[in-house]
């Protein structure tokens, strides 16, 4: 049944909602990581995993997130992602051991892959292909894109102002009003024959997921050739390829594969990879420079972002004009484009900087690129698919966008440490506090420079890759229409 006229912005609100939740907390502990060091006795190899035990989880289940949406009914999965997410919040911020905390993060990046593809999912199905759906995308564009900026500035309000645990409890009320009020106000859907849960092939594709993730991630320490490196990631492959041979024999498969002939989907599903990681090596990268190099604390560090967080707002409001104007191809390689210029201008980054003069233009040039790439790009990604597999395409969205941020920050990590220790070792003497900071700088300079060239790429990928007849069914004057 369809939504009533007036319940769809509704409904829009509550997704959004629950979808900034899940967004903020994948960026919100960053600058909380050294007070839950302190408190919780993290070693500094082990500290990593605060961040990564949710970023695996989240992007290890998107797809079975996604498909649950479309067997079981999305607003069914979306409430009990949302409560799952609120319950683990409340554990994190009770974790009394290093370990418990990695635990329950990791519940919390399942939760946030119940709710994710679930919510974009109800959006396309409750917003029909036209001039509305273009808004409200705009507006799931801006959340999902800003919630990373404002969650660095909440993650420093609530650890300087109260402790490092409010940066979970605050989403114990939210995530329990989003979901008694969802309940309430949104319209059940779900896709009608949409065959088996393919629970052997969810296991796969997850497990590939996350050993292959965690190859990339400990690449730093085990060292890219080293036998545990490439063990774990031919380990990986080797899952992601069984997936794709049961996927081909089962008969109610988990991703049907035929949806990557839908060229639009596949183009912009392979570009989010490399965008994602530009955008994460952001927020990573120019936080420990705001802390480290310019001394800034918890507060001033966050509201450092708020820049950003204003840039992509104002990004996304502008792409639902240039989408009319030029298109949604050109838009989004006009804001990649955009975002690149601002990472390569961040990569002249000082030790002895200035945050007005060598990193707010470089933020805000990349904030308004990022406004003016989402949501043309999730347009993109989201068009031209049947309803039956909307949830499908929106936990493959959802899938790039994490796994692709993960990715994309553990290779640049390593690529900024190994920079940082040649620098250091070239000194030939144990290196003085500047010189530790000026080692740091050259790491951050090399993994900024890495990540204006991902996004390149993937400017370069999109135009070469998607032709104009793929996205022929944007009307400039009406914004999306059906396609034939």
């Amino acid at each position: 049944m369809a939504p009533r006229e007036d319940n769809r912005w509704v409904t829009l609100v509550l997704v959004c909602v629950a979808q900034f939740m899940v967004i903020l907390d994948a960026t919100i502990v960053n600058i909380a990581l050294t007070s839950i060091q302190t408190a919780l006795d993290f070693s500094q190899a082990d500290l990593q995993w605060v961040v990564n035990s949710y970023t695996l989880l989240f992007g290890g289940f998107l797809l079975l997130g996604g498909r649950a949406a479309d067997i079981v009914g999305r607003k069914k999965i979306f409430i009990a992602g949302t409560l799952v997410f609120a319950a683990a919040s409340l554990l994190n911020g009770l974790a009394t051991s290093s370990g418990q905390l990695i635990a329950f993060r990791g519940l919390q990046g399942l939760g946030g892959a119940l709710v994710s593809p679930a919510a974009l999912s109800i959006i396309t199905t409750t917003f029909p292909e036209g001039p509305e759906r273009t808004k409200a995308l705009g507006v799931w564009g801006a959340i999902a894109a800003g919630g990373g900026a404002f969650g660095l500035l909440f993650g420093g309000i609530l650890t300087e102002s109260l402790s490092w645990e409010w940066i979970f409890f605050v989403n114990v009320p939210i995530g329990i009003v989003s979901a008694i009020l969802s309940a309430r106000l949104i319209t059940e859907s779900k896709a009608e024959r949409a065959g088996a849960f393919d629970v052997f092939g969810a296991v796969l594709v997850t497990a590939g997921l996350m050993v292959l993730v965690y190859a990339i991630v400990k690449a730093e320490s085990f060292g890219w050739g080293s036998l545990r490196t490439l063990g774990l990631a031919a380990g990986g492959i080797f899952l992601l390829i069984v997936f794709i041979y049961v996927e081909r024999r089962t008969e109610g498969p988990l991703v049907r594969l035929e949806i990557f002939k839908i060229r639009s989907l596949a183009v912009a599903n392979t570009v989010l990879v490399l965008v994602a990681g530009g955008l994460f090596a952001l927020f990573f990268f120019a936080s420990l420079y705001v802390q480290e190099i310019l001394g800034f604390k918890p507060i001033k560090a966050g509201l450092a972002f708020l820049p950003v967080t204003v840039g992509i707002g104002f990004g996304s409001y502008t792409a639902q004009l240039l989408i009319k104007r030029i298109g949604v191809r050109a838009n989004t390689i006009v804001g990649m484009v955009i975002a690149a210029v601002g990472l390569f201008y961040l990569s002249r980054v000082p030790v002895d900087g200035s945050y007005v003069s060598d990193l707010l233009p470089g933020l805000l040039l990349m904030a308004f690129g990022m406004g003016n790439t989402f949501v043309p790009i999730t347009l993109i990604a989201t068009t031209n698919v049947q309803e039956r597999d909307a949830g499908l395409a929106s936990g493959l969205f959802n899938t790039s966008q994490q796994v692709g941020g993960a990715l994309g920050l553990a290779v640049l990590s390593t690529l900024a440490a190994d920079r940082t220790a040649s620098y250091l070792a070239g000194l030939g003497h144990q290196p003085g506090p500047q010189e530790q900071a000026a080692g740091l700088v050259e790491g951050f300079q090399v993994a900024f420079t890495s990540a204006a060239i991902l996004v390149t790429v993937g400017a370069i990928l999109l135009a070469v890759l998607l032709r104009s007849r793929d996205v022929a069914n944007v009307n400039p004057e009406q914004g999306m229409v059906p396609a034939a």
